[in-house]
């Protein structure tokens, strides 16, 4: 009778810590195979952005307002002819820096725009504090 019982006890003793074992482990399924796709309509292309016009920065040699302007890059000077619709910001005078794009017309450089920085405002000088 005790044998019984020891093995009566062993076994549901395997059986219980089996039963944590398999609870703990998960479950290995197997996924179903996904379907081959189908070929997909191509996407649709889309539109190329245009390039960005090239600059040059430099200091204004010579300008005439809508016909050519004229600008000097480290030691050598680039001429431009005008668009006439190109844009034009800030006051473009001889001596100023000013950033010129462009596009090519053949052999000619044609400025489509023309920017020059507003001239930094000098702060007034700082008044030392007056002693008592």
């Amino acid at each position: 009778m005790k044998r019984i019982l020891i093995l009566t006890v062993a076994l549901l003793t395997l059986v219980a810590f089996a039963g944590g074992v398999m609870a703990q482990a998960p479950a290995k399924t197997e996924k179903p195979a996904a379907p081959a796709p189908e070929k997909a309509a191509p996407a649709p292309e889309k539109p190329k952005a245009k390039p960005a016009a090239p600059k040059v920065t430099g200091t204004v040699a010579a300008y005439e307002a809508g016909k050519m302007i004229a600008v000097k890059v480290k030691d050598k000077e680039m001429k431009f002819d005008i668009a006439p619709d190109a844009k034009v910001k800030g006051e473009v005078k001889e001596g100023a820096k000013a950033t010129v794009a462009y596009k090519k017309d053949g052999d000619k450089m044609v400025a489509t725009s023309i920017s020059v920085p507003a001239p930094k405002k000098e702060a007034p000088p700082k008044k030392a504090p007056e002693k008592k």
